[in-house]
């Protein structure tokens, strides 16, 4: 009888298993199915010329005659892992590519002859797009937003910098290394790679810098998001090692040790979003070896993976930069461990302008 209840409740159990797996599947496959809707009707959209009536009186035009002028090439691919503002990783760099149709490359005279420049962008890879195309009264656009440094408070969405805003126009402050034809070269950027460019303006220290400027004291906290320590493992150096010799020629550093040092500058603070504190997920689960015997790496894409793993489990984290996985771990004081290194599938296919496209202007500088 003993057996036979087991046996029904090690049934049931497997049952539950499969229709919460299946569940996170459908999930997930309606995600990429709005992602899917949202890319074409932003294709469609762009596409759709705007021609006017000519029997109708003319009115306050809802939208304007505005379009990219260039695109970001980034050493930052993905959204994690790039910083929430600028300046902050001095050695964070970027190609801002301009379209030779649209701004002939004379726009650019001058601009070399200054140290920084503003940068505005559309926050194109923002999951709530759809939401710009709505009524107003119908958006449900966010008014208020949860805030890094207030550990989950909210605060207007016009008091804060995140990008999920009205309209998902960002506008950051760069250093510009050097200017070549089409492209500018800058450092310190929190630009994501294909980042659409709306208008680059020179920095003027006379009046974009303002004296006794004042902050609300919530952003006074000192090393709020700081990390403890990091240490690289004998691991992650070999295995970098392995994946410069593939991107080297395409990276906008020079050698393997300056790579790493961006690493550390990035990971100076911790960049996970809070429902990546509270809630991990894009994380590989990895069991601790002593405790766990042969239980296998769970790859993690969601919250429920993450739930589904037991004490025995650690979070490996993962940041994209110029096509390499770095993988990272971290514990409950804030010290990280950088443990991995691996090229990411599109490490290969990239195209762009490299530390050996500007090495002779830099040279100079």
């Amino acid at each position: 009888l003993y057996k036979r209840k087991c046996g029904h409740l090690t049934a049931r159990v497997r049952e539950l298993e499969d229709s919460l797996a299946d569940a996170v599947e459908k999930a997930a496959a309606e995600r990429r199915g709005r992602v899917r809707a949202q890319q074409s009707l932003r294709r469609a959209l762009s596409e759709q010329g705007a021609s006017p009536d000519k029997g109708k009186p003319a009115t306050a035009p809802a939208s304007y005659p505005m379009a990219p002028i260039g695109t970001v090439e980034s050493c930052f691919s993905t959204r994690n892992g790039t910083p929430r503002q600028p300046l902050v990783v001095p050695l964070a760099r970027a190609t801002v590519v301009l379209n030779p149709a649209r701004v002939a490359a004379e726009a650019l005279e001058g601009l070399a002859s200054y140290s920084h420049c503003w940068i505005l962008y559309v926050f194109h890879l923002n999951t709530d797009l759809d939401k710009m195309w709505k009524d107003p009264a119908r958006s449900k656009l966010k008014a208020k937003v949860r805030v890094p440094r207030l550990k989950g408070g909210k605060m207007g969405v016009l008091a804060t910098r995140t990008p999920h805003r009205p309209n998902p126009i960002g506008l950051s402050v760069a250093k510009v290394e050097a200017v070549d034809g089409h492209a500018i070269l800058l450092s310190g950027v929190d630009l994501v790679d294909g980042t659409p460019v709306l208008d680059i303006k020179p920095y003027l220290p006379y009046s974009d810098s303002v004296e006794g400027a004042t902050i609300p004291n919530w952003l006074e906290v000192d090393g709020a998001l700081a990390v403890e320590s990091i240490h690289f493992s004998e691991h992650f150096i070999s295995s970098l090692s392995n994946c410069w010799a593939h991107v080297q020629k395409q990276a906008l550093y020079a050698s393997a040790d300056e790579f790493q040092d961006l690493i550390k500058e990035v990971l100076s603070w911790d960049i996970r979003s809070l429902s990546q504190r509270l809630r991990p997920h894009q994380v590989t689960i990895e069991s601790k070896a002593d405790d766990c015997g042969s239980k296998a790496d769970k790859d993690c894409r969601n919250k429920e993976d993450y739930q589904a793993a037991d004490s025995c489990s650690i979070v490996v984290y993962h940041l994209h930069l110029e096509g390499i996985d770095v993988s990272y771990k971290i514990d409950e004081n804030s010290n990280i461990i950088v443990d991995n290194a691996a090229l990411l599938p599109s490490a290969a296919n990239q195209n762009r302008c490299s530390y050996l496209t500007w090495r002779d202007k830099l040279s100079t500088l």
